[in-house]
């Protein structure tokens, strides 16, 4: 690709960027949280159908997905979950093809009262734009489409297969981009642009989700001697739990891409119910525990030692070693994945190309990094041998009150996926369809 296509491109990406922020204004209005991804999946369907592309919008079938490995379990239904593929079709196939995937779903708001303004009314302040979703990861969808978009205004097409996906449930399970494999969405290359500050993930941890549920015995508190505290019992079960973590994360089990990284793998107790009313001893209780595991950490010796710990702490006390807490396996099983370490010559070639398009783009080296948090590359990584760059906009506040992402990353970032898009798929010249 010529140094005049290569401009042509960029500046098809700045002129409709003021378009392009206005569909990521709109795509943020779509409050799609779990469970209520449908209206904006079915905008996005609307956009891709309009610009030409065949699509693929279907519900999820549980029954299809849960045998394949990287499955998590689920407890809520999925009546209506909603994936979506648009399919473009190379003429000359002369490059390699691609997987454009990112996630549709967001986190709950929280309290209203502790964002600025309402989370689902996107606003644009000193170039950045706040909203729930705006930054995780809407910016990076948008970005997706966009980049495409630069593409055809410049007067090509990518040259090989391509894939654009808009996926759910990758905030709880990733289940969504297992259901595009099980479709049979394969492609050379993937790429997710999460927002990590324009960087390149080398590697990502994995995630395991469980409850603990927990029975005491209820009195009237005028007597509460003589009941079992179900919310107090969780007491030293955390505690426990935290002892794990810090053995974890001891210097001598860390794996070797996480070396430099103080605390690499956190535990978090993400929530708590329990009880009835304030002047009755509760008779339950139910915690939900989030836990990370290291890339190639086996998932299912990490759950025996969860288990264990958890067992261990209540065989310590009286009540419990009666009234055994219960574990319930909910979302994420997840796998840690590193794409530094796959052994495929895609994979370096991927990144070589990502490399080449940042540094066209920003005039800066590509930066790296291995990230503690999870992301749906695991599936195309360790389940389709598919090397999955992720690469995205700069955010802040993520799953946090006040959300945003900076638009001037969100237009670099759609100029460096344009490009390596036409270095890795190869170009041919637009034709309508």
């Amino acid at each position: 690709m010529n140094s005049n296509i290569k401009q042509q491109i960029l500046n098809a990406v700045d002129r409709r960027f003021d378009e392009q922020t206005d569909f990521l204004a709109e795509l943020t209005r779509h409050a799609s949280t779990r469970g209520n991804e449908q209206e904006a999946q079915h905008f996005v369907d609307t956009e891709l159908r309009a610009r030409g592309y065949a699509t693929d919008l279907w519900e999820i079938d549980i029954d299809q997905i849960a045998g394949l490995p990287g499955f998590s379990p689920v407890i809520d239904n999925y009546d209506e979950a909603l994936n979506l593929v648009a399919t473009h079709r190379g003429n000359s196939q002369k490059g390699k093809s691609l997987i454009l995937n990112g996630h549709i779903d967001v986190v709950p708001v929280g309290p209203l009262d502790m964002w600025h303004r309402p989370p689902f009314e996107p606003y644009i302040e000193d170039n950045w734009m706040f909203g729930r979703g705006a930054g995780d990861m809407k910016a990076g969808l948008t970005a997706n489409l966009y980049a495409l978009d630069a593409l055809r205004e410049a007067g090509f097409m990518p040259a090989s297969d391509l894939y654009f996906q808009s996926v759910v449930e990758e905030e709880c399970t990733g289940n969504g981009a297992l259901a595009c494999l099980q479709r049979g969405y394969r492609a050379e290359a993937a790429l997710i642009p999460e927002p990590f500050n324009e960087k390149l993930v080398t590697a990502q941890i994995g995630v395991i989700w469980l409850q603990v549920h927990l029975r005491g015995i209820p009195v009237h508190v005028l007597e509460a001697g003589s009941g079992a505290n179900a919310i107090e019992a969780i007491l030293p079960l955390i505690a426990a739990l935290k002892e794990l973590e810090k053995s974890w994360n001891a210097d001598e089990l860390k794996h070797s891409l996480y070396q430099h990284v103080d605390h690499p793998l956190n535990l978090n107790i993400g929530r708590i119910e329990g009880g009835d009313w304030p002047s009755s001893v509760p008779a339950w209780c139910c915690f939900d525990v989030r836990m990370a595991i290291y890339p190639g950490q086996e998932i299912d010796a990490a759950r025996a030692e969860i288990e264990s710990c958890i067992h261990r702490a209540a065989s310590g006390d009286g009540f419990l070693q009666k009234n055994p807490p219960q574990i319930v396996y909910h979302g994420f099983l997840a796998e840690g994945y590193a794409l530094a370490e796959h052994d495929k010559p895609e994979a370096r070639l991927a990144v070589k190309t990502l490399e080449q398009a940042h540094q066209q783009v920003t005039g800066d080296q590509l930066q790296s990094f291995a990230v503690t948090a999870t992301t749906d590359a695991r599936f195309f990584g360790l389940y389709a041998d598919t090397p999955t760059l992720v690469y995205g906009p700069e955010a802040r506040a993520i799953h946090g009150f006040n959300e945003c992402v900076n638009l001037e990353s969100m237009r670099r970032v759609t100029q460096t996926i344009a490009l390596f898009i036409g270095q890795w798929c190869g170009l041919d010249k637009y034709i309508k369809q």
